[in-house]
């Protein structure tokens, strides 16, 4: 969950009210938040950095409060304030609305085609006659670093830049060049840099150097120019200083540029809602018009209003109250969501606000009335059905035999689930298009390219890491491999299997034999032919060494192998001394 840092005074100015820590802390958890921490910038840093440091540190009280990752409008004291003052019913909703400019004419921005190589969508707003002072304007900033941590998933879906329009000149022009064509003077800097100095420049900077891998490598760089090329930004790294936002900044320009349309509109609207209030004209937003590369026209900030309609029975039924639909939709109002009843009053179609991205379906609004209802005023009752919880059979069954085969001498491996496609296939001398292995779609790495089909090569390996322990070794494992299932649902499925091996200077068959007896034994399952029981039958398998592979078959299937690894497999893996293994599958046996 993010925190936010707010000052304590600031925010119980701003709600008009001012609380112990106590009765704040019920306030967060009434409304769905967490009061952390109560604590001070002086003692912040005289934790993190020693008492020398905090001499001169503000000791103002602050409140460390975390909220829901999806609440992207509390991540302000902004909208932390107007959401609280809502929820207590000192206000109502307010309704943002997208106006046009004074002079009549828009703000644009133009796409060239060349950004679909890096960031393909830019979205911009104007925030018009704002009235900052330095801590405004410190609260803007943070607003944006904390989108960028969240939602722009570290600038790599969203990059936000904010400028003085003042200083700039539309229309304004997004486009993707080579790194040596784009020279600004960056944000904070004294002297102008080409690209690719700026990007060699802030390799040793602690703050920006996170986000240069996000470009670094592209043939082109986004950048987005004024009518006169004065830069803008190069997103996602810095902005230029030319345009640099201070706390006289009257008329503020924001463009969002992003590879995901959608979070780039959502970001937009979260940040001209929560700061519209300071502009002269309040809660309004001036529009922006972007043109595509196709040459379609487009409009933001979006600031869309949508309705979602809800069974007043579903929200009963669902939180566990029975209100009428009149109490619910009273309830709703205090978290910013307006509605009306339908004519028969069995359903309530709610109005979403653009503030309120994470509201995405009906169950959304449920979580909302039980919010806002309180979670202490549910009245506890009693499920009517009865159930007790247990262990699933098949769980039981291999937490019982990792005990018992662990008292055999055995020393339980843990492995993981994906590897190579050598592993199933060549190194088992198998060809790959025999082996009904999942593959993964982009593997990341040459190790872990499909989902196993067996235990056998994860064990083998770790053998191989351990070749310096004391012979022999002996290990096994009891766990699930992936096969694919055209029948399932997903088009895969999960089995559990055993696997032990026998690793010394002597295969050890007849040490695994021992253990199929004693597991046989424990599932009291003879040793017939007859098919009532267990036996081993003779088989081939290239996996295994010629004349010392058996299939272990009960009940009259075939259920695992008994055999000796085929030295070539042994070489595969890097071992030089035979090997004897048990392969069963569980399901047979519960």
């Amino acid at each position: 969950m993010p925190t936010v840092d707010v000052n304590r005074d600031e925010l119980f100015a701003a709600l008009n009210q001012t609380y112990t820590d106590e009765q704040f802390d019920e306030l967060c958890f009434e409304f769905g938040l967490e009061l952390d921490e109560v604590t001070s910038e002086k003692e912040m840093i005289t934790r993190e950095q020693g008492g020398e440091r905090a001499t001169n540190a503000c000791e103002d009280i602050i409140y460390k409060i975390d909220v829901p990752a999806n609440r992207y409008d509390l991540l302000c004291i902004e909208g932390l304030s107007q959401a609280l003052q809502v929820f207590l019913q000192k206000h109502t909703a307010v309704e943002y609305r997208r106006v046009e400019p004074q002079g009549g004419q828009r703000q644009k921005i133009v796409i060239t085609p060349d950004t679909a190589k890096v960031r393909p969508h830019v979205v911009g707003a104007v925030l018009r006659n704002i009235a900052l002072d330095e801590t405004r304007l410190k609260s803007f900033i943070k607003l944006q670093d904390k989108l960028h941590q969240n939602i722009c998933r570290k600038r790599t879906l969203v990059a936000i830049g904010t400028h003085d329009l003042d200083t700039l000149e539309g229309p304004f022009s997004f486009e993707a060049l080579p790194p040596d064509q784009i020279v600004f003077q960056p944000l904070n800097e004294t002297k102008e840099f080409s690209a690719s100095e700026l990007m060699s420049h802030y390799k040793g900077e602690s703050h920006l150097k996170q986000y240069l891998h996000i470009i670094e490598d592209k043939p082109v760089y986004p950048v987005i120019y004024d009518k006169n090329r004065v830069v803008l930004s190069m997103p996602p790294i810095i902005n230029g200083d030319h345009s640099k936002m201070t706390a006289n900044t009257r008329n503020v320009f924001i463009e969002c540029t992003a590879t995901d349309l959608t979070k780039a509109t959502v970001v937009l609207n979260i940040l001209v809602t929560m700061f519209s209030m300071y502009c002269k004209e309040p809660f309004t937003v001036e529009a922006v018009d972007v043109e595509w590369v196709d040459g379609s026209v487009h409009t933001y900030p979006e600031l869309k209003y949508r309705t979602e309609s809800v069974s007043v029975a579903d929200i009963n039924g669902k939180v566990g109250i029975n209100e009428s639909a009149e109490k619910l939709s009273s309830v709703l109002t205090k978290m910013c969501l307006t509605s009306e009843l339908s004519e028969d009053k069995e359903s309530i179609a709610v109005t979403i606000p653009p503030t309120r991205s994470d509201v995405m379906h009906a169950c959304d609004i449920v979580e909302d009335v039980a919010i806002a209802y309180g979670y202490n005023n549910i009245e506890f009752v009693l499920p009517q059905t009865c159930t007790i919880g247990k262990q699933l059979p098949m769980n039981k069954l291999t937490d019982l035999l990792r005990a018992d085969v662990a008292q055999a001498g055995f020393t339980e491996a843990l492995t993981f689930t994906l590897c190579s496609r050598a592993d199933v296939s060549t190194s088992l001398m198998h060809p790959i298009e025999e082996v009904p292995a999942v593959h993964i779609g982009n593997p990341k790495t040459l190790e872990f390219q499909v989902a196993r089909t067996t235990l056998l090569p994860g064990i083998l390996k770790t053998v191989a890491s351990n070749r310096n322990v004391a012979l022999p070794l002996k290990l096994f494992e009891i766990s699930d491999i992936v096969v694919r299932d055209e029948a399932a649902e997903v088009g895969a499925k999960n089995l559990r299997r055993l696997c032990a091996v026998h690793y010394g200077k002597r295969p050890g068959f007849e040490i695994m034999h021992g253990l199929l007896d004693r597991l046989m034994q424990l599932r009291e399952i003879p040793c017939t032919k007859d098919g009532s029981g267990y036996c081993l039958e003779a088989s081939e398998d290239p996996t295994y060494f010629p004349g010392r592979c058996a299939s272990v078959v009960a009940k009259g299937q075939k259920i695992g192998t008994l055999a000796v690894l085929h030295p070539d497999v042994l070489k595969n893996f890097e071992l030089n001394l035979p090997c004897a293994v048990l392969d069963l599958a569980m399901e047979p046996l519960l």
